[in-house]
């Protein structure tokens, strides 16, 4: 049965991910909610911008008016709320923009969704039944892992560590505070860190590939031993609509590629993909330690046994296939990166110092 998908977020990295995997995989229609931010380009949904089953509205979450109008307007059976400033390093340089729309929009978000719920309960008591409202969060909630050894699961304590991650952690309990509250029928995710195509250069994996492919310096925080699970954009596309459509109300579910990495072994790894590319040049000679960003956490890694038991999901893509894709993605749309690079972001390094709040 075909459902309406109101996905915030959606000309952002993950977001446009999932927008392109429902218009293209399924038969369910979208509405894509984005304020086009920095990070938000419509390019990465432009092989759908056509189709009958998919309506844009450029809108702000943080907006009362607007959210409930397009509630109103479109009706939607599942929402699926992935817009959020997102990139650690602004969050020490800017916090106030994260609180705002992180923590202030999800509130918005939320009343504009209960307001709608309860009216279906009384107009359309069947579609309220079947409504969804899936959260999407991240793993840096958690905090930092200490020592080798250990994951994250559903149930481990929230201790996060940055303005980001704090900003995501406030929004979580938000989500569940509804639930416990008003039975507002929620799900909330928490995914490792993503990579694959159409990712913003801000974020180390697609900073290292366009550096490599200009000859530029790879910059690497610290020692370079920070470890992380790797999810690919698109499995993680696939597992957020399996939790939204087939998930258990009022469960979180944790999301992981299965592939923890430390960032030096990334960043050797994509130096050689692109070597072997692009032809015989040692990338590996532009690596430069620097600073460590402050408040680093050490190590995350996701236990995502609850999502493969209970829905089936696991990661199709190895890290070796992901981001061999993903190298290969850049190398063939250098018009989507070069546009991104001559306008809002250059590649400078943000988050040292905190400068803005000064």
């Amino acid at each position: 049965m075909s459902k309406t998908f109101l996905i915030t977020g959606g000309a952002g990295f993950i977001g446009s991910a999932v927008v392109r995997e429902l218009i293209g995989q399924t038969g369910h229609r979208v509405v894509n909610i984005d304020k086009l931010t920095y990070a938000g380009n419509l390019d990465s949904v432009d092989s759908v911008a056509g189709n009958a089953r998919y309506t844009f509205v450029q809108a702000d979450v943080c907006d009362v008016r607007a959210m409930q109008r397009a509630f109103g307007e479109h009706r939607p059976d599942v929402v699926m709320h992935l817009a959020a400033e997102s990139h650690v390093d602004r969050s020490i340089d800017g916090p106030a923009d994260f609180i705002q729309t992180n923590i202030v929009g999800t509130s918005v978000l939320l009343e504009a969704a209960r307001g709608y719920w309860q009216a279906l309960k009384e107009s359309a008591p069947q579609k309220a039944e079947g409504f969804r409202f899936h959260h999407i969060s991240t793993d840096e909630v958690y905090g930092d892992l200490d020592g080798p050894e250990g994951l994250f699961t559903e149930v481990t304590p929230y201790d996060p560590s940055s303005p980001y991650s704090a900003s995501k952690a406030g929004s979580d309990h938000l989500v569940r505070a509804w639930r416990r509250t008003f039975g507002l029928p929620t799900l909330v995710t928490n995914c490792s860190n993503n990579y694959g195509p159409y990712h913003f250069p801000e974020k180390l994996i697609p900073l290292m590939i366009l550096n490599a492919l200009e000859g530029k310096e790879l910059p690497v925080y610290g020692d370079g031993q920070q470890v992380r699970d790797w999810l690919f954009v698109e499995d993680h596309a696939r597992a957020l609509i399996k939790v939204a459509t087939e998930g258990r109300v009022g469960e979180t579910y944790n999301i992981g590629g299965h592939n923890e990495k430390a960032n030096l072994e990334v960043v050797h790894t994509i130096c050689d993909l692109v070597d072997e590319m692009t032809g015989p040049m040692s990338r590996r000679d532009l690596i430069k330690f620097v600073a460590d960003r402050p408040g680093h956490d050490r190590r995350y890694a996701i236990d995502a046994g609850k999502i493969e038991r209970e829905l089936g999901w696991r990661p199709q893509e190895s890290f070796g296939s992901g981001l061999r894709k993903t190298v290969a993605w850049y190398l063939e749309n250098r018009d989507w990166w070069q546009r991104v690079r001559d306008g809002s972001y250059r590649g400078e390094r943000l988050g040292l110092t905190g400068r803005r709040a000064a």
